[in-house]
């Protein structure tokens, strides 16, 4: 599995970014990652559309997209689904319709590959969460197994550590003192 320290690999992915039609998809790339504007990027991967714990995540990610924002990072949720399921269960599903991230389909299922995330059986990703740093380098990995979700605000509590860029104590949070070495 990619690890802290590595980069990202490259990619270039259709994605769902609307249900408006005509401006469903776009096609992402690892590009999108590296920038000299000091943004950051979350990947968050689930295993299947039409699932039941998979909706829960989604949409606390959604509801938290502008704690993401303030703190100049980037969403993108990603599965081995297809650009066109990803579609119809977002016109499908009340809490996914007015999502503000993109939803990735890795249908090559190459990305998940090469991250390390796939599930050896069923073939499906993994939850898995990325933090990238505006370099491209994975800064966090959290992977949880098929049937648990995830926490989001521990992915927050997480980017805010990072982002400090110091020593940050066990159960630390955002405007708390720092460890000084």
């Amino acid at each position: 599995m990619i690890t802290i320290g590595q980069k990202f690999p490259s990619f270039e992915k259709k994605a769902v970014v609307s249900i408006e039609k005509g401006k469903e998809f776009d096609t992402i790339t690892s590009e999108y990652l590296t920038n000299d504007d000091n943004v950051w990027s979350v990947i968050f991967w689930w295993p299947k559309d039409f699932t039941f714990v998979c909706p829960t995540e989604i949409a606390e990610f959604n509801k938290s997209y502008s704690e993401f924002r303030d703190r100049d990072a980037r969403l993108i949720g990603a599965s081995t689904d297809s650009e066109f399921v990803h579609l119809a269960w977002r016109n499908n599903h009340d809490d996914l319709r007015d999502l503000k991230f993109p939803m990735l389909a890795d249908t090559s299922k190459s990305l998940a590959e090469e991250l390390g995330i796939l599930e050896p059986t069923e073939k499906v990703a993994y939850r898995a969460t990325f933090i990238i740093d505006p370099q491209g380098v994975v800064r966090w990995v959290c992977v949880n197994d098929l049937n648990v979700g995830r926490n989001v605000k521990e992915v927050l509590r997480v980017l805010d550590g990072l982002q400090t860029d110091e020593l940050c104590p066990c159960n630390w949070e955002k405007g708390q003192e720092t460890i000084g070495a």
